[in-house]
């Protein structure tokens, strides 16, 4: 038994937390950078308009990742259970398996991403010079997107194992590098949008031969054989896809989400309300950053000890996480919500945030800390191979109650009501997790208690 592996199963558990947590929220943070860069560099060098492009292009571009963590997500789960369960078997097939999704993956988004780009930026709702700019970002992304897809799944599986701190410095590295090429591309070389997107491509590319370079030089502490190598077994396929397939809903339901406000914003708000709505998504994403990295971190501690049949500290996991993540959000949202203009003002002129907006940014983020429970359990469901539950919540999330709520609501009463509305969803949400999480609970301590007593009758 491995030390990392050692630790998950037998450690104290808050313990365990804190090291495997700090440096996946560092990761997470440098990843959010990663992300927000774009609009830093894009917003104060490039103009408005172009913000507002890249805003909505960015959402489209979060498909990228949705695949990414498709493959990441669901390989990581099964390779965090084969390691409890110390089935070498499915850990040295594992990898062949994740290259060759990537590869069929990758190939029919690209097609789609090219062929169908002006369709896709127009339906979230550009126009003008914001609906050229956003296309233009947005193919160039898709190009790299092989990159953004394999580099993600690659971190995730890394994280997997619980090594944390080297998929920290795989993504700082790739920061680094996104950061400069910003600086080359739109300060140095005026290539404006096409700059940023280019940049990030960069970036991604570093991220995926580093992660190459992991399994290459044998640092993974599972079998990995060739990191190269592409093999396709149909029930390791399939799990990858079931327990992946929940963070692929939330990420395309993000997606929706953003085709109907962008959709309000463009029809009934200014390219400022575009612009800022983007903005300020960016920003909430970026503050998730802690509880994204403790959602990494609790996946092992779940998948590993579910796969020794460790039910109780599957449990006892999940809620110190959830504690751990309010814990350690409640800075960043503090600082947000005393001063909301000093954060916005890394995208805008201050003088041009009126008081509304700062207000209805407030209200955006203002359950932002409840959250914890909500993502913990996104996370809970996929680890011990139940993602049913998990995609339901995402599909109703936006398809029941977002989308008609954001198509009616603003229209009736305001473009204000996109935020507050967002904020009351989520509560809603909020409740129906807690209690899909205590039936799961539930079957699990059942669970437990039919292997305690079929040790006890041996």
């Amino acid at each position: 038994m491995n030390e990392q592996k050692r630790m998950i199963l037998s450690d104290n558990l808050w313990k365990v937390m804190w090291k495997l947590s700090w440096p996946a929220i560092v990761a997470m943070i440098l990843y959010g950078l990663n992300m927000i860069v774009d609009a830093i560099f894009v917003g104060k060098f490039v103009g408005e308009d172009a913000l507002a492009g890249v805003s909505i292009a960015y959402q489209l571009s979060a498909l990228t990742l949705g695949l990414g963590s498709l493959i990441g997500v669901g390989a990581g789960s099964l390779l965090g259970i084969s390691i409890g369960a110390n089935d070498l078997q499915t850990q040295k097939r594992l990898l062949g398996n994740v290259n060759y999704l990537t590869i069929v993956i990758s190939i029919l988004y690209t097609i789609v991403g090219l062929v169908f780009a002006v369709p896709l930026v127009k339906m979230m709702g550009g126009t003008g010079v914001a609906l050229e700019l956003g296309v233009t970002y947005y193919q160039i992304t898709v190009i790299g997107s092989v990159l953004w897809i394999y580099g993600l799944a690659a971190n995730m599986l890394v994280r997997a194992e619980g090594k944390m701190k080297s998929a920290a410095v795989m993504m700082g590295v790739g920061l680094l590098v996104n950061i400069f090429f910003n600086y080359v591309f739109i300060i140095l070389l005026d290539y404006g949008v096409s700059g940023a997107a280019w940049a990030t491509n960069i970036g991604m590319l570093v991220y995926t031969i580093l992660g190459i370079l992991y399994f290459k030089k044998g640092k993974a502490s599972f079998p990995t054989g060739n990191p190269l190598a592409v093999h396709r077994n149909k029930q390791i396929v399939k799990s990858i896809v079931s327990m992946g397939m929940p963070s692929l809903i939330m990420n395309i339901m993000i997606a929706v989400q953003a085709v109907v406000v962008f959709d309000v914003l463009s029809t009934h708000g200014t390219i400022y309300d575009i612009a800022f709505y983007g903005a300020v998504f960016r920003i909430f994403n970026f503050l998730m950053t802690p509880i994204f990295g403790l959602m990494r971190a609790l996946q092992p501690v779940i998948s590993i000890n579910y796969g020794a049949k460790q039910y109780s500290r599957v449990i006892s996991g999940f809620w110190i996480f959830v504690i751990a993540g309010m814990l350690f959000i409640l800075p960043f949202w503090a600082v947000f919500m005393i001063s909301p203009q000093t954060v916005l003002g890394m995208m805008f002129d201050v003088s041009s945030i009126d008081s509304a907006s700062l207000i209805n940014a407030k209200i955006f983020l203002s359950i932002l800390p409840l959250l914890s429970f909500m993502f913990m359990a996104m996370t809970l469901f996929p680890a011990i191979d139940k993602s049913k539950p998990a995609s339901i919540l995402g599909i109703m999330r936006q398809v029941i109650f977002y989308i008609p709520v954001m198509i009616i609501v603003p229209r009736m009463f305001g473009l204000d009501w996109i935020y507050l509305g967002s904020a009351l969803i989520d509560l809603v949400i909020l409740a129906i997790t807690f209690i899909l999480v205590l039936k799961t609970f539930k079957q699990l301590k059942a669970a437990e208690r039919s292997v305690e007593h079929t040790h006890i009758s041996a």
